[in-house]
C-alpha cells in the first residue's frame, strides 16, 4: 500500500480511472470492472464531475452517477478511497467559491457519499484568486464533506503559491498532484514540479499512465487504428515512441508480462509517484494493470527504459 502525501489515506498503488464509466463502459460493464478491481485488492478510484461531458448528449456527472449506483449496491464505502474533481463540468466551470460548493454537493449526491476522500481542483483557474479557491476548499474540509484536497494540471509556480497561501491561513494543503506523466511524456512533470512535490511531501498521481493506450502497444495493430482513443494515441507515434515500445517489449519479455504492466511499473518506480491512474473498459484488462502496480523492475530494466524515453526531440 502507498500513502498519499501527508494524509492518512493508504491506497493500493494503482488508481482506477473512472473516465470510461458511461463512455466506453456502460453501467453493467463498469460494475464488473469495479467489482474485479476491489476483488483483486484495489481500493482507490478516481473520477470527476466533468466525466463524460465529451460524449454527445452527456452533461458531465455520468461517471459519478454510475459509481454512486455501484457504491449503493455494494453497501459499504469504508474500505474505498474515492477521488473526484471540480472545475470542468459544463454548467459549473472554474473554481469560484460558489461553484466549488455547488459542485461538491452535486458530486456527493451522485456518488451516494457523505464525504469525498480526495477532492481535486481539476485545473487551475487564473480568473479566481487562489485564496478564494483554497478558502472554499478549506470550508468543505471543515464541514466534513471532504477529507483532503489535491490539484490537477497546476504549474510549479501556482502549486508553490497555493501551498504558501494555505500555510499562511492555516488551511488544508494540497496533498497530491495529478500531472500528465508517462514513459513518452516526461518533461511536463520531471524537473521543478517533481522537485517541489518531493520537497513538500506531495504525492504524484499521474494521469494518462498508458498514454491513451499507446503504451499497451495495441495501436501497432492496424485494426485498432480507429478506436475511441486512437487519435490521441497517434500523437506518440514518432521515432522516440517506437523506441520506447521496443524497449518495453524487451523488459516485458524478461518478466513475462504485458507492455501495460511495464508502463505502470515504470511509473511506480519514479520519485514521488504513489499510484498511477489507469482505466479499463473491460474487466479482462485489469490484471495487467494490477500486475504492473506491484512489479519490481531491475536497475537494468529501469536504465533501458530511462534511456529510450529521455525527453528530447521526437
Amino acid at each position: 500500500m502507498a500513502r498519499i502525501g501527508t494524509s492518512d489515506l493508504e491506497v493500493f498503488p494503482l488508481n482506477l480511472g473512472g473516465n470510461v464509466f458511461g463512455w466506453t463502459a456502460d453501467e453493467s460493464t463498469s460494475f464488473a470492472i469495479l467489482d474485479s478491481f476491489v476483488a483483486a485488492g484495489g481500493n482507490f478510484i478516481d473520477t470527476a464531475d466533468g466525466y463524460s461531458r465529451w460524449v454527445p448528449g452527456h452533461v458531465g456527472g455520468e461517471s459519478e452517477t454510475i459509481m454512486g449506483h455501484w457504491i449503493k449496491r455494494r453497501g459499504r464505502r469504508d474500505d474505498l478511497v474515492i477521488a473526484t474533481k471540480v472545475g470542468k463540468k459544463p454548467d459549473l466551470l472554474g473554481l469560484a467559491p460558489d461553484t466549488i460548493r455547488k459542485a461538491c454537493d452535486g458530486s456527493l449526491t451522485r456518488l451516494n457519499l457523505d464525504y469525498i476522500d480526495l477532492y481535486y481542483c481539476h485545473a487551475d483557474d487564473p480568473d479566481v484568486p487562489l485564496e478564494d479557491t483554497l478558502g472554499a476548499m478549506a470550508d468543505l474540509v471543515a464541514a466534513g464533506k471532504v477529507r483532503y484536497i489535491a490539484a490537477s494540471n497546476y504549474t510549479v509556480d501556482r502549486m508553490a503559491e497555493a501551498l504558501a497561501i494555505s500555510d499562511a491561513h492555516g488551511w488544508p494543503r494540497f496533498v497530491a498532484l495529478q500531472p500528465h506523466y508517462n514513459l513518452v511524456v516526461r518533461d511536463e512533470y520531471e524537473g521543478p514540479l517533481q522537485s517541489l512535490c518531493a520537497e513538500q511531501d506531495i504525492s504524484c498521481l499521474p494521469y494518462y499512465a498508458l498514454a491513451s493506450g499507446f503504451l499497451t502497444g495495441k495501436y501497432r495493430n492496424p485494426e485498432h487504428a480507429a478506436g475511441d482513443r486512437a487519435e490521441k494515441a497517434q500523437a506518440y507515434e514518432h521515432d522516440r515512441g517506437a523506441r520506447v515500445l521496443d524497449a518495453m517489449g524487451i523488459v516485458a519479455q524478461r518478466h513475462d508480462v504485458t507492455l501495460a504492466s511495464i508502463a505502470i511499473a515504470w511509473l511506480t518506480h519514479q520519485p514521488t509517484v504513489a499510484a498511477p491512474i489507469a482505466s479499463a473498459s473491460r474487466p479482462d484488462q485489469l490484471p495487467a494493470l494490477m500486475t504492473g502496480a506491484t512489479l519490481c523492475l531491475s536497475s537494468e530494466d529501469l536504465a533501458l527504459l530511462d534511456e529510450v524515453s529521455a525527453p528530447g526531440d521526437a
